[in-house]
């Protein structure tokens, strides 16, 4: 029999299948959150409130409780002169059916590989104290202040989250979690705090921030400057979505800030990025399509109802017009004037159709008093 095979086998016997969650006295600890995220979506946000921070004491109070009931079985006599082999106290934990032992090592596993203590009794402990914290509670609490307006308590949740995202039950999450820190960085004005939390999210988008980015950056701005709109979407594809509200939203910035160069880096991205999405969708619906021109994308993209919402949902006409203005503002006409005029052409893009005619007709730089 594999090592821990036999504490496993002994265990299920003695609890019946049931898990660490339906042995206690209480609810458990997620089911408290799940009821708070309930008050919060009906609008109960000091009863979310309560909710929240009771799940949060609720783990902690788990965790810890379990620690001390694995610190007591390890220093009796008889667990003492098995020495440091988790297999032996693994054995002697279901022979003598100490059931709160039992229940600790079985929410550890679940959260940590048993390889991962590296044959060590002594380890218990401190693993069960590193899952003491529970990051979602403490973003949710950071949600309940900030729909509530308050925040500076708000954002240093969110930043006590991210301190402990590899708790995380999502690891996913982190890149929303970094978004909404972002955000909130941006309506309070603090926009160089805004700025890295956005770079933060790049760090994961390997064709940017790889080492050939620079060179695929440069070569797609070569493309979109001598061959056009048109080539530029034939040749290149980047279906990394999570990373395009980063790249727009520091695309805006860059701009707002003068810094045109950069603000057209980011805002090529987001426009390419934006774009694949609406090909891959149109694809998916119509497998023999294959991009020709943008006013021919656009025109399938107006006649799908799933599609149709999809321009002002991504701001894709602003996004359009500001990587124009911000090409313009680099020295470069030849891509602005491009951009301008299909927004001129196509008067569904509302503002951003009067904005580039205004431009082909007198092109500036626009003065801009604070952050688009």
């Amino acid at each position: 029999m594999k090592p821990g095979s036999l504490f496993c086998l002994c265990f299920l016997l003695l609890v019946s299948g049931r898990s660490p969650a339906q042995t206690e006295t209480q609810r458990p600890y997620w089911f408290t959150l799940e009821r708070g995220k309930f008050y919060f979506r009906q609008g109960a946000y000091g009863d979310a409130l309560i909710a929240f921070e009771d799940a949060r004491n609720q783990r902690r109070d788990q965790f810890m409780r379990m620690r001390r009931d694995m610190i007591t079985l390890l220093s009796a006599p008889e667990v003492r002169r098995l020495g440091d082999s988790l297999d032996l106290v693994e054995k002697y934990i279901a022979e003598e059916r100490q059931l709160s032992a039992a229940r600790a090592l079985e929410e550890l596993y679940y959260r940590v590989p048993r390889e991962s203590l590296g044959g060590s009794a002594l380890r218990i402990p401190d693993e069960l104290e590193r899952f003491k914290d529970y990051p979602e509670a403490e973003y949710w609490i950071g949600e309940t202040y900030r729909v509530e307006g308050e925040l500076g308590i708000a954002l240093k949740q969110y930043q006590r989250t991210y301190e402990l995202r590899d708790l995380l039950e999502a690891p996913g999450f982190v890149i929303p979690l970094l978004y909404r820190i972002a955000d909130v960085h941006r309506l309070r004005q603090e926009y160089n705090e805004m700025e890295n939390r956005l770079l933060e999210i790049l760090e994961g988008d390997s064709l940017w921030s790889g080492g050939s980015g620079s060179f695929a950056r440069a070569a797609m701005t070569r493309t979109l400057e001598n061959d056009g709109i048109n080539r530029f979407l034939t040749l290149y594809r980047y279906n990394k979505a999570e990373v395009l509200a980063a790249h727009r939203l520091l695309g805006f910035y860059y701009y707002a800030s003068g810094r045109h160069g950069r603000a057209a880096e980011h805002l090529l991205f987001a426009f390419l990025i934006q774009n694949t999405i609406l090909i891959e969708e149109i694809t998916r619906n119509q497998f023999d399509y294959s991009f020709s021109t943008l006013d021919d994308l656009i025109a399938r993209v107006r006649s799908r109802p799933a599609l149709s919402g999809y321009p002002e949902d991504m701001e894709y006409y602003k996004t359009m017009y500001y990587l124009g203005t911000a090409f313009y503002g680099d020295g470069k006409l030849g891509p602005a004037r491009n951009f301008w005029n299909f927004l001129n052409q196509h008067s569904e893009s509302g503002e951003w159709h009067g904005r580039a005619a205004a431009q082909l007709a007198r092109p500036a730089v626009e003065r801009v008093l604070e952050m688009p």
